[in-house]
């Protein structure tokens, strides 16, 4: 009897769980649907802009406007009102009472509303609105109440969430959307031109060479670098003077990339006459003719854009490599010594498989650098001969030409470059978690 009393009840909260889901799902489902809805239709410029009197744009314009001494404490005053809010929720709203329930319910109806209201003076969508906010408040609090830890706990995890999510939204998945959304009109965002903008990315001069020098640099900067680092960090390591020798050698990280290029301007310089550049200098001092290093093609100013880039990098692969070494459990090389191992055997057998890990992430991060690279192609040489990269193209067709379309689409191509690169280290994180 007992048994089948239990059996019962759990066949209950399991056809209670499947009507939750069910429910959460329709309700996010027709969340989805009014948004889209409602970003989607035809505009109605006849109509009046329907908003709380203000929004978080009149905001930021009127604030813009004040001098920066009011400025730094209004902003503080309404970040303190804003976090005070979420305190006293997440403090008093998930207690039992049933004025702690008309409050839950009050702020899970209330908050999306001014929310929405806030991030723009929607025009004559006020109804979509607010069926939004009332679908997103009722599904949180439908919810919070069939919660397994009790009745509160989604309300407060969510109270948590809310500010985060709610930047990595605005500030992130918008603009990324957007951007994608925009690779697929003209220069104006106004006719939908399809594909012509990707066409124009692997066709066109500045796109094509945009995309093939980007790729030189995502090949060669990380690896010279690392090559480089990985040898001052094991020769470093056993010479006297290590630490000021690796200060010299970290030097340039500390170094912008735009004071570097300044830096490689005087070395690349080329003139007519008396040359100041140094390495023009030392090239006419034993009676060579001097080069127009920025200039010269192909490829040879891209390989002088990307000496500049390692060198700013190499000292990072030279500090973080030369920690993982010291890290390499040194029973490990006294084994292989007493097995034969040459000091090359040593290097390739035990040193650099210890430091895998370590290898990986400098890879990916330097790739990741060189593939958004914009400063130094700036200043060295604005682009000109063929030397330009995606990242500075992108910027380029925006500002210079108005471009939108092509500027979005170079955006996501440069995206399309670095999300592999961020899969693989995920996954790599993921294996070496597992291990541990």
């Amino acid at each position: 009897m007992t048994a089948s009393l239990t059996a019962g009840r759990e066949s209950k909260n399991r056809i209670s769980r499947r009507a939750t889901g069910i429910i959460v799902a329709i309700a996010a489902v027709l969340i989805v649907a009014l948004a889209i809805f409602m970003v989607t239709r035809g505009p109605d410029d006849s109509a009046l802009p329907v908003s709380l009197g203000f929004s978080l744009n009149s905001f930021f314009i009127w604030i813009g406007n004040l001098t920066p001494l009011l400025q730094i404490p209004i902003v503080v005053a309404v970040f303190a009102v804003v976090v005070t809010i979420i305190l006293v929720l997440v403090e008093f709203a998930p207690r039992s009472g049933a004025g702690y329930f008309w409050l839950r319910a009050a702020a899970c109806f209330v908050i999306p509303v001014i929310a929405f209201m806030l991030l723009r003076p929607y025009q004559n969508a006020v109804v979509y609105v607010v069926a939004i906010a009332l679908l997103a408040g009722a599904l949180l609090f439908f919810a919070d109440y069939r919660a397994r830890a009790g009745t509160g706990y989604v309300f407060q995890l969510i109270i948590f969430m809310a500010p985060a999510a709610v930047l990595i939204l605005v500030g992130l998945i918008y603009p990324a959307l957007a951007t994608i959304g925009q690779s697929f009109f003209d220069k104006t965002g106004k006719q939908f031109v399809g594909l012509e903008n990707y066409v124009w990315v692997f066709t066109n001069p500045d796109g094509f060479w945009s995309v093939i020098n980007t790729l030189i640099w995502a090949a060669l900067a990380p690896t010279i670098s690392i090559i480089l680092g990985l040898a001052y960090a094991v020769f470093i390591d056993r010479a006297r003077g290590e630490r000021f020798l690796k200060v010299l050698v970290f030097m340039p990280v500390a170094i912008s990339f735009v004071g570097a290029g300044i830096i490689f301007k005087f070395v690349y310089d080329y003139r007519q006459g008396q040359q100041i550049g140094l390495l023009n200098a030392v090239i006419t001092a034993f009676g060579g003719q001097p080069v127009g290093w920025l200039d010269a093609q192909p490829f040879i100013n891209t390989f002088c854009l990307l000496a500049v880039f390692i060198w700013t990098q190499t000292g990072f692969a030279m500090v973080f490599l030369s920690a993982a070494i010291k890290a390499v459990p040194a029973e490990q090389n006294e084994a292989a010594s007493l097995d034969g191992a040459s000091a090359w055997q040593l290097f390739t057998n035990v040193t650099v498989p210890g430091i895998r890990s370590s290898l990986i992430v400098v890879l990916t991060t330097i790739t990741i650098a060189s593939l958004k690279v914009y400063d130094i192609v700036a200043v060295l040489t604005g682009g000109r001969s063929n030397s330009t990269v995606v990242a500075f193209e992108m910027v380029n067709q925006q500002q210079r030409f108005q471009s939108y379309g092509h500027s979005a689409a170079l955006a996501f191509v440069l995206f399309l470059f670095v999300l592999p690169l961020i899969i693989y280290n995920v996954r790599q994180m993921r294996k070496q978690k597992e291990i541990r």
